[in-house]
């Protein structure tokens, strides 16, 4: 099955002129998505890679002629792993100006490199678009809601990476995720810094695992790791900036009871996360639910937010006698507030101590019974 994804139209998103962006972690079907395109697209296209030698040369040129000659006659340019082209966004800045009827395309699983070359240079030229795991919005093409919410018990085990989705044996989708995992999690983050081995990294990120949905302390990573907090700092920066691991800062309105320093991580996809801890059993079988029900929820979240163009703050509110909201959204001047039960709809003492802070806000459960309307 082909899932149908939400850019799926990129004519809709296309300019003369101007550079389309799509960043993404590795194997959620960035290219699946461009070559389903170009397949259906009237347009005359060069689809290259990154990798291409030629192509690096090329474009890293700032040769007007030189990449003029790359475009020639082409109503569309699409460039796949576009982060490994020196000085990338140079040479996108010279087609697009010297080009002023073509549409581009370039596409990036690295984030952090891909930003820092075609930031400056694009200003003005460009359009960003992030695709992310499989969300429930894109599955409702296909399911009804109830079906979404017999599929749920999956979706918090194995995640939803295309490939996972799609497969039926759950010994294959466990193959699938140990090998993005241990195959594709680590490869940006290699390239991208000197790391003496991915086995730290590991080490830190099955830690991040076993804390979903907790404070963490950059300090207290380093000390059970053996690890300096400004490296630890500096490794976890880059999980966020290759699709790894989400951080949501904490909530204040400089009131001194409440926790601001400390952040919260989420995996970009519950596989991932299950994969890095070796756990895949079922649901009755776990300590776990309560996280995995978090970390589930706060992406397909924020996935809803970016495919339905919601712009809000998102934080925590947490205070220093464990009172706590797990999502807080700022959103026209209010404030949502949004704690995560997998059953229990109980008010909480933190919901009430929340809504006498902030009179003006307000604070829903979501449960496994009503989730549907708050992620599609």
């Amino acid at each position: 099955m082909l899932i149908k994804r939400k850019y799926d139209n990129l004519n809709s998103i296309l300019q003369d002129g101007k550079v389309l962006v799509i960043y993404g972690p590795r194997r959620v079907g960035k290219t699946t998505l461009l070559n389903t395109y170009l397949k259906s697209s009237k347009l005359k296209y060069s689809l290259v890679s990154g990798d291409d030698i030629f192509i690096q040369q090329a474009l890293s040129s700032q040769s007007i002629k030189t990449i003029s000659e790359l475009v020639q006659g082409l109503d569309l340019f699409v460039i796949d792993e576009a982060q490994r082209v020196p000085s990338i966004g140079l040479g996108l800045k010279i087609m697009v100006d010297h080009n002023p009827d073509l549409k581009v395309i370039a596409t990036g699983s690295a984030s952090f490199d891909l930003q820092n070359k075609i930031g400056e240079p694009l200003v003005g030229r460009k359009r960003t678009l992030c695709l992310y795991p499989v969300s429930q919005l894109e599955l409702m093409y296909h399911s009804t809601p109830f079906e979404l919410k017999r599929q749920l018990e999956d979706r918090l085990i194995y995640g939803s990476y295309p490939e996972v989705v799609t497969e039926k044996s759950t010994t294959k989708k466990m193959q699938i995720l140990r090998e993005i995992t241990h195959s594709y999690l680590m490869k940006d983050i290699l390239e991208l810094e000197r790391v003496k081995g991915a086995g730290v990294l590991f080490d830190l990120l099955r830690l991040l695992a076993y804390q979903v949905g907790s404070c963490v302390s950059h300090s207290e990573l380093g000390n059970a790791i053996g690890m300096d907090k400004k490296t630890v700092k500096r490794y976890l920066d880059l999980f966020e900036k290759t699709f790894v691991i989400y951080n949501l800062r904490g909530y204040s309105s400089n009131l001194r009871k409440e926790i601001t320093k400390k952040g919260k991580y989420y995996f970009y996809d519950n596989g991932i996360r299950n994969a890095l801890i070796s756990n895949f059993n079922e649901l009755p079988l776990r300590n776990d639910v309560g996280s995995l029900w978090e970390n589930f929820l706060f992406i397909e979240r924020m996935k809803k937010q970016a495919y339905t163009n919601v712009y809000s703050n998102s934080f925590f509110w947490r205070t220093w006698d464990q009172m706590e909201i797990d999502l807080l959204e700022e959103r026209n001047g209010k404030l949502y507030g949004y704690e995560f039960k997998w059953k229990d709809k109980k008010i909480t003492k933190g919901m009430k101590l929340f809504l006498e802070t902030y009179p003006q806000g307000s604070v829903e459960t979501i449960t496994s019974e009503n989730y549907l309307k708050f992620v599609v």
